[in-house]
């Protein structure tokens, strides 16, 4: 019951949150998600003692459940192959996952090492430990849904407590930030013309509405792929959900008989939810029964756990907690921000391609909250997703797979196995070796666009491309 009150709460917030993006001028022309508005209406409802029928403690919980959710859903859609009649867009689109990859390493590495050093500095006058300075990877660049799981692991499994509702609170924050500062990133880029699907035009429609008008075309949310008399196409891809989760646990549990690292590793649930939806798309490959999955529908599964990933995120943050640990959380924040935006604007624009701003844009939400933020933001500039960027931010998550050393590293440090000093030393160790990663394939080079004067570079580009040819 306590489940059904918490999910009904958190609609009611979408609900309002959903008539304050269309009503309020300024919130609408930030193009703020209303996941983002109810999570803030929430968050301030849950810890005004307005609501009593239930605990902040079971959005922990769902916020947990759901991430789950979130990435059996990302396995269980298929990868769309991108069509080119040309070898250059598949280039372009390698060496875009390549770029942002990497950065995107450079700042897990980074974040948590100047997260830890700061509340180290700061945190000592509010009683604040410098070990919650390592839970903002999780949170900025990783989002709600890692930063509750992780933070959970720290509670669980290293006794640091509370470290859920303080990852939690970063990644809110992290959210914010997404869309304070992305929003009139992308606005400036439009009207500067760097935006070539949209050009100077201003940003309308649907896109700040959040809404489609009666008479507008509306995108398919995907095909029938069941008989409604027999079982309805929505009850059987949620049962498949359910057996991958199901799987998921089983998982977990085999992995966690593994002497010393089996309780930590056990505990990412997530992972195996992917994994098992991997291996169920996959039986279902081999019995030909897998078009009974429809793509774009497991998509808008993907989108609904999202959303209220996002606004449970927010409900679960504890005032009651946090609020003596104000100064170095916001503190931190500011900092990770600062550090964020240069990161994205300085090789957001060195990575070489026709779709650099689109990149930046991407970059930047993905690294203050998720995939899908970043994809909000450049559908800002985008809004048919004619460029590579979507395709590349997918694909970013193969040369992420190399921060594994520094979640690694994360874990000893939390174990109190490693020494802060030492700990600091070998978060920032791989950040030279990323650098040169991104000089050698050539994804950190000259500007491609600027702020100030596009059009000279564009000129130059063309120049460049006239002699080449």
């Amino acid at each position: 019951m306590e489940f059904m009150i918490a999910f009904g709460i958190a609609s009611i917030m979408l609900g309002i949150a959903m008539i304050i993006r269309t009503k309020v001028r300024f919130i609408r022309n930030m193009l703020v998600p209303a996941s983002v508005i109810a999570g803030v209406i929430g968050l301030i409802v849950m810890n005004t003692g307005l609501i009593t029928s239930t605990s902040l403690d079971i959005f922990v919980q769902i916020v947990n459940h759901l991430f789950v959710i979130v990435f059996i859903s990302i396995g269980l859609t298929s990868s769309s192959k991108h069509k080119s009649s040309s070898n250059s867009t598949g280039k372009n689109i390698a060496k875009g996952s390549l770029g942002m990859g990497f950065l995107w390493n450079l700042l897990y590495a980074l974040t948590p090492a100047v997260g830890a050093i700061i509340i180290l500095l700061v945190g000592g006058f509010f009683g604040m430990d410098p070990l919650y300075g390592l839970l903002i990877p999780f949170a900025f660049t990783q989002g709600p849904g890692q930063a509750s799981t992780f933070g959970t692991i720290f509670e669980q499994q290293y006794g640091i407590a509370d470290a859920a509702t303080v990852g939690i609170t970063f990644a809110a924050i992290g959210f914010l930030i997404c869309f304070l500062v992305g929003v009139p990133l992308a606005k400036l880029g439009v009207k500067r013309g760097l935006a070539k699907e949209l050009g100077k035009n201003k940003v309308e429609g649907f896109i700040e509405r959040g809404f489609y008008a009666k008479n507008e075309e509306k995108p398919e949310l995907g095909k029938e792929t069941m008989f409604s008399g027999n079982m309805d196409t929505m009850t059987f891809h949620f049962a498949i959900i359910g057996i991958c989760y199901v799987l998921a646990i089983g998982m977990s549990q085999i992995f966690a008989l593994i002497p010393g690292i089996g309780a930590t590793i056990s505990s990412m649930l997530f992972i195996y939810g992917m994994l098992a939806a991997y291996l169920v798309k996959f039986i279902m490959k081999k019995l030909k029964i897998d078009y009974m999955l429809d793509n774009t529908f497991q998509s808008k599964i993907t989108g609904w756990a999202t959303d209220f990933l996002v606004v449970g995120s927010f409900m679960a943050v504890k005032f009651s907690i946090i609020q003596q640990w104000l100064v170095p959380i916001i503190t931190v924040s500011l900092v990770i921000t600062l550090i964020t935006v240069i990161v994205s604007l300085y090789f957001g624009k060195r990575l070489g391609g026709e779709n650099d701003f689109e990149r930046t844009l991407g970059f930047f939400g993905t690294a203050t909250g998720t995939v899908p933020s970043g994809m909000a933001l450049v559908r800002i500039v985008d809004p048919s997703l004619r460029t590579t960027t979507a395709i590349e931010l997918g694909m970013m998550n193969v040369p992420m797979m190399a921060s594994y050393v520094t979640l690694m590293t994360i874990f000893a440090m939390a174990a109190g196995t490693l020494s802060f000093v030492s700990g600091i030393l070998l978060l920032l160790a791989p950040i030279p070796v990323y650098l040169i990663i991104l000089k050698v394939f050539r994804v950190w080079g000259k500007k491609t666009y600027d702020f100030k004067d596009n059009t000279g570079l564009e000129e130059q580009t063309k120049k460049k491309e006239f002699v080449a040819v």
